[in-house]
């Protein structure tokens, strides 16, 4: 339900894909690759990951990285997205990077959060599990609002955002059932491969990439946050039968929806 590790890198990430919320503290410079899409850190930077998110490490040299894995049932984040705000921004958003850089003053902010809750953890006391989450809520907190401000930076520097901006907006809208990258490109219009070329620059992947992130992303929320039945999942995101969705989404995760709701269960905000 919770944890914190302090471990190396290169045994970590060899095919890190898991149940849990992961913050992941890298006090160096890191090479990875989280679903496919490679990624360079600086020092201090912090990694989040939701659950079954592919990690690799493609560091030729390992290092110790902190680590803190916490169940849904243990913290929900969409319970508490009002006092936090990360469900969208930390994790669970295929448009952002999936890290933030921290100046060393607050990267060391949050290792002594960290080091707080790891003797709460040890001390195993009546109150010790609503201490720990406090700790996790600020943690959570904090990084928010660094990865907020960053982003604000970053969107004020960008002269050509207006069409990426149109191409998430169409997306939310059409993912249901347009999934095919010249769709989109045309509603833009724009020749397919200038869209995929600025999209590529832009998000570090390719339309049809973003595309079925967004409809797994879609598909998890359904199996975390619904009652619903796999069958249901399927037709409400327009596939033709479970049996296909079911193999689509197990390419993409892992493993079958089935078993990924059985791992992950089904949030106690569930409708």
């Amino acid at each position: 339900m919770f944890s914190i590790q302090f471990i190396e890198s290169k045994y970590l990430f060899e095919n890190y894909n898991v149940p849990f919320y992961s913050i992941i503290l890298l006090d160096d410079e890191s090479h990875f690759s989280v679903n496919f899409v490679k990624y360079k850190t600086k020092q201090k930077s912090i990694l989040f990951l939701s659950p079954y998110q592919n990690l690799k490490w493609h560091g030729s040299t390992s290092s110790k990285v902190k680590l803190l894995q916490f169940h849904g049932d243990f913290y929900c984040i969409e319970y508490h997205k009002k006092e936090v705000a990360c469900n969208g921004l930390l994790f669970n958003n295929i448009y952002l990077q999936p890290y933030i850089s921290l100046n060393n003053i607050k990267f060391q902010e949050i290792v002594q959060l960290i080091d707080k809750m790891e003797i709460e953890v040890e001390a195993n006391k009546r109150f010790s599990k609503s201490i720990l989450k406090s700790y996790l809520q600020l943690i959570l907190a904090i990084c928010s609002s660094e990865k907020d401000d960053q982003l604000g930076n970053r969107l004020s520097q960008q002269t050509n955002s207006n069409e990426l901006f149109i191409f998430q907006e169409l997306l939310e809208l059409h993912f249901h059932k347009e999934r095919n990258s010249s769709f989109y490109a045309n509603k833009l219009s724009m020749s397919l491969s200038s869209f995929s070329k600025k999209i590529k620059i832009q998000f570090g992947k390719t339309p049809t990439q973003i595309i079925q992130e967004r409809v797994i992303l879609e598909a998890k929320k359904l199996l975390h946050l619904t009652f619903k039945t796999v069958k249901e999942v399927a037709i409400e995101l327009n596939f033709d039968d479970e049996f296909y969705f079911s193999r689509y989404f197990k390419k993409e995760v892992g493993l079958s929806p089935t078993h990924f709701r059985e791992k992950v269960g089904i949030s106690v905000v569930a409708k």
